[in-house]
């Protein structure tokens, strides 16, 4: 999960999302809308009864706040642990790697210590072709050596090679997550190449001096970001309760890049 404001389990419930699934929350910075659904989610979590450690991980500025809400709250044992890792704002590093993804921390310029995040998968193993396989009766023992890149050998001494076996893994996807922060000229080269990035889109032009002020982008700032990034496609967000129709901030970003859309609650985007 990345950032659990207020109602962040009910829109899990509505979303059909297994609860006992999440392992690791990535918070972007301490501003209510981004963290104040996190205690409540702890708890339910208790209730629960899970076991699993839960991972946070967020600027340290919300450790010792999370820390006196557990003792104040929950002074018994909840049934699991809770693991704090403290992220350094000011820096572009991995905080998060597994066999199949890695997270990095992606510098902002908020009102506050704030950092978007970079999710990467990391490159899959090639598909087997199943008609050869069928053509060759090659048994499933051999099916993860052909994915290595090994040949396979008939029972006759003939050699398959590899590349008539499988077909070219599924090229790796990125997802870049720049919550609250001012425009960055430079931020672009951070998440060069990304293929899907959210951006905060707070203000249109109109309220540009407002952006600034407050360390907020506007709807053209966003699109620019992702121009230069050469980014797949571009997904707005955090939309000032100013505006009563969010279709002045899309059509501003699409001026700049084509492939900008609103998000929504329960909308869902192909990465």
């Amino acid at each position: 999960m990345v950032d659990c404001g207020e109602g962040a389990q009910l829109q899990m419930r509505r979303s059909g999302l297994s609860f006992n699934k999440l392992g690791h929350v990535f918070i972007s910075h301490i501003h209510g809308d981004h963290c104040f659904g996190l205690i409540g989610l702890i708890s339910t979590f208790g209730l629960l009864g899970r076991t699993a450690t839960l991972h946070i991980h967020a600027p340290k500025e919300l450790e010792s706040m999370l820390k006196a809400q557990l003792d104040m709250f929950f002074n018994y044992d909840i049934g699991y642990e809770v693991e704090f890792h403290p992220v350094d704002t000011t820096v572009q590093e991995i905080v998060y790697d597994d066999r199949s993804l890695t997270v990095e921390t992606i510098p902002l310029e908020h009102r506050m210590p704030c950092c978007g995040y970079l999710f990467r998968e990391k490159p899959g193993l090639p598909h087997i072709c199943r008609d050869m396989i069928d053509c060759y009766e090659i048994p499933v023992s051999q099916i993860g050596n052909i994915k290595a890149g090994k040949d396979y050998e008939l029972p006759d001494g003939t050699v398959v090679p590899n590349h008539r076996l499988v077909k070219p893994a599924d090229k790796p996807r990125s997802y870049a997550y720049c919550s609250d922060t001012r425009y960055m000229p430079k931020l672009h080269k951070l998440i060069k190449g990304v293929d899907t990035l959210y951006h905060e889109t707070t203000y249109a032009d109109d309220n540009a001096v407002m952006a600034e002020k407050y360390y907020h982008s506007t709807a053209r700032q966003a699109a620019m970001v992702a121009r230069d990034a050469g980014a797949g496609k571009l997904l707005l967000g955090h939309y000032s309760s100013r505006y009563n129709d969010e279709q002045m901030l899309l059509n501003e970003a699409r001026e700049v890049f084509a492939d900008s859309f609103l998000t929504d609650e329960m909308h869902v985007f192909d990465v």
